[in-house]
């Protein structure tokens, strides 16, 4: 018997008053209740509902556990240490672009030079310097045969997009305005080690879309010093010119501090890069921020601030030395290679102090082949430690037949380092104990609540 039309509309009727009792019911418990929804289950019920029940208990345990341990040995350095004295010396490395084309995927290529941008910025690197070594016969067939596959897809090189629809016409366009991929691996190196240097916030008015960088969200992070947070307080920070001025007629730059950009004392071209010196206590103030322009060598010059590295091309090794950015050149020349001379195992091995100091590697033949085929150097192969005022050999008992390039770089920063530091400047000397009391003064800052802004767990580098 089915049951009548008013019969349904009475139960229907009655269930949606039961249903808004309950809602009544339940507004009410939680205003009793200070504003907090009210549990229904006791401290010490079994049933698996409570949040403290004899289920949930050692997840819950677990998890905290868990935090303990992130919170103990996964916190991120809030600052890097300090020396607190100025370094009035430089720190330069040259390595040839060749060694790009020895991956053999554009993401292995893109992962190779974001380890020597890492290994630059964590041994204080002043300026890395891509060279040409003339042993890339065939740049164009050897580099981007991948790129000339995909177009070989389209031989006019340009896709048909009169037939499609207006609404996907302007994406597509933007993809064709996309440059093609360098054919030159020394070029690509040099793209990838600038965007790596350069500040998150600045990178979409220095960096626009390029093939090049197609794998850039592969690259670690290098959080170096100038690579300061939205939060940070930081009295010096990288920025870029707007194309708008404040009432005095002065620029105004994106320091990357949010909906607040910096007042320079100067007016500058828009779209530059430049380095602000600003005052900590502006940054609480409600007044626009003001900052003066300083050189980006000024951070190192006052307390020994990293502040990164510039990228320069060379044609040749020999360009190297000779293009040098500093008026009184590199007093101080090494040259890597496992035919070298000097050991750093050699209790006589020392360096003699400096100013400007750089250190060249090799390819995968070595400098001596690229002495070899530069045919603007007088100098055969074997006469290739002629050129540097040391020929260092920085590991004489290897266990491979071959050490790579960016492996290299690593090894030998890492021991020469604490030497360079040591010899930096005939003005900066200090004794032992000097450099022992200024080790322990250090005070490491920790980010307890709060990880890296560069951490590679999340999308933003």
């Amino acid at each position: 018997m089915k049951p009548s039309m008013h019969g349904l509309e009475e139960h229907e009727k009655s269930r949606f008053e039961r249903k808004q009792e309950g809602k009544r019911l339940k507004r009410e418990k939680i205003e009793t209740s200070g504003g907090k929804r009210p549990r229904t289950n006791p401290p010490n019920s079994t049933s698996r509902k409570g949040p403290t029940n004899n289920y949930q208990k050692p997840l819950l345990q677990r998890r905290r556990k868990q935090d303990e341990k992130v919170h103990r040995f996964g916190r991120v350095m809030d600052q890097t240490p300090c020396p607190g004295k100025p370094r009035k010396s430089t720190l330069s490395i040259a390595v040839p672009g060749s060694i790009v084309s020895n991956a053999q995927t554009r993401e292995l290529k893109t992962y190779l030079v974001s380890q020597i941008a890492r290994a630059a910025t964590i041994y204080h690197v002043d300026e890395v310097v891509v060279y040409d070594d003339k042993l890339s016969v065939d740049k164009q067939s050897s580099f981007s045969r991948q790129y000339q596959r995909n177009r070989a897809r389209d031989p006019a090189g340009v896709a048909m997009v009169k037939d499609v629809p207006s609404a996907d016409n302007q994406e597509r366009t933007k993809v064709l305005a996309t440059p093609p991929s360098s054919n030159d691996p020394h070029v690509f190196m040099a793209r990838v080690l600038q965007y790596c240097e350069c500040p998150q916030y600045l990178r979409r008015n220095f960096f626009p879309m390029h093939s090049d960088l197609q794998f850039a969200g592969l690259l670690p992070p290098i959080d170096a010093p100038h690579h300061v947070r939205a939060e940070d307080r930081t009295k010096y920070r990288e920025g870029v010119v707007l194309d708008k001025c404040a009432q005095n007629g002065n620029s105004l730059v994106n320091c990357g501090i949010r909906n607040r950009p910096v007042e320079i004392d100067t007016r500058l071209k828009p779209g530059i890069r430049c380095t602000v010196q600003l005052d900590p206590a502006s940054y609480s103030s409600t007044g626009p921020i003001r900052g003066a322009v300083v050189s980006p060598a000024t951070p190192r010059l006052e307390d020994g601030t990293y502040w990164g590295y510039s990228t320069r091309l060379a044609s040749s090794i020999q360009k190297v030395l000779d293009e040098c950015p500093f008026s009184s050149g590199y007093d101080l020349k090494i040259g890597t290679s496992e035919r070298g001379t000097q050991t750093l195992e050699c209790k006589a091995y020392s360096i003699p102090s400096y100013e400007h100091a750089i250190i060249v590697f090799g390819g995968v033949a070595g400098i001596e082949e690229c002495v070899d085929a530069d045919e603007s150097i007088m100098l055969p192969g074997s006469k290739s430690h002629t050129m540097f005022d040391q020929w260092v050999n920085i590991c004489p008992y290897q266990g491979s037949r071959t050490i790579r390039t960016e492996e290299a770089v690593m090894i030998t920063l890492s021991k020469l380092g604490p030497m360079l530091s040591s010899r930096a400047s005939s003005d900066a000397f200090e004794t032992h104990q000097e450099r022992t009391n200024s080790c322990r003064s250090v005070v490491m800052k920790m980010s307890d609540d709060e990880v890296s802004d560069e951490s590679s767990c999340d999308n933003s580098c």
